[in-house]
Formats: C-alpha cells, structure tokens, sequence
C-alpha cells in the first residue's frame, strides 16, 4: 500500500519561513488530490491546504490565507507547502493526506475522513 511521508518541519523564528515536503512511494500522486493537515495536542485537527491532482484548484485555511502557498511537481511525487511570515500559532505537528482523485461529490476538503492515506506527520515550532 502507498505511503506517504512528510520532511522539513523543524524551528523557525518568528517571520521565518519552512517548506515542508510530502513525498509518496508505492503510489502515483499523478491521481492523488493531497490536503495539509495540522494539530496541536488537545486541540481540533485543522485544515491547512490543499491541492488538486493537476494542481490547477488550491484552498487554504483563512489563517494561512497569503502566507503559505501549496504547490506539487508529480514528477518527483512530492507536495510542497511553502510556509511564509511564520508565527507562534502555526507551531503544530504538520500532516499531509491524500485521496485519489480527490473528495467526495459534495464533500468538504477540509473533512479529514475523506483523505486514505496519510503520513506520520512533521513538527513545525515557531519560537524566537
């Protein structure tokens, strides 16, 4: 079964910026539509971004709206997720998922249980 797995989390100051990657193996992400995720223990899962399989439909979360930018190169099989202008609320464990093809008819991007396949996650710390 495919996997993925996310890199380059790590610290960062305040206005700092990370670029985590999301690389898959065992699977095409040519079909995958891929969603970041992140959570900050005993809080609520939240919807970072997203990105189609062609890469030509792209959401993100009003909190990150203008600072992070989501992009992927199916060639390597990899996601991006550039994360700009860091601040202290983004620090959270960071989590890519896909889905093939992409959610449900009528289904919500931001609904975790429409992802498969997710990765063990990286953790991002914003912190002067």
């Amino acid at each position: 079964q495919g996997q993925l797995a996310e890199s380059g989390g790590g610290l960062a100051q305040p206005g700092g910026s990370l670029t985590l990657s999301c690389v898959a193996s065992d699977l095409n992400l040519n079909y995958y539509y891929i969603a970041w995720f992140r959570q900050v223990p005993g809080k609520e899962r939240e919807a970072v971004s997203s990105i189609s399989w062609s890469g030509g439909s792209k959401f993100y979360a009003d909190s990150v709206k203008g600072r992070f930018t989501v992009s992927r190169d199916n060639a390597k099989n990899t996601v991006y997720l550039q994360m700009n202008s860091l601040k202290p609320e983004d620090s959270a464990e960071y989590f890519c998922a896909g889905v093939m093809g992409g959610p449900s008819y009528g289904g919500d991007w931001r609904n975790g249980a429409e992802y498969h396949t997710w990765g063990q996650g990286t953790q991002v710390t914003v912190s002067s």
